[in-house]
């Protein structure tokens, strides 16, 4: 049964057969960009500020809130 908090099903079953965890792929199928492919999503360096709040914040980021642009993309890349 398809659990109805899960924005991306396919993409989250995808991810867990590759053995991703239940979280990680959670994250991932919820983000706003889940559906591209990859190179087809902007750069982060062409997001806002905002925009990369709520990743981190859909990421489950600590310290988010204090952190800067640049903070942020690296908190992304390194999650």
């Amino acid at each position: 049964m398809p659990n109805p908090r899960i924005k991306n099903e396919e993409q989250y079953q995808a991810l867990r057969d590759k053995g991703y965890s239940q979280e990680k792929s959670a994250r991932i199928a919820n983000s706003s960009n889940a559906w591209k492919k990859g190179g087809e999503a902007n750069p982060y360096e062409e997001w806002t500020k905002d925009e990369l709040y709520d990743q981190a914040k859909n990421a489950d980021i600590e310290g988010r809130s204090k952190m800067k642009k640049e903070e942020l993309i690296q908190a992304l890349r390194n999650n």
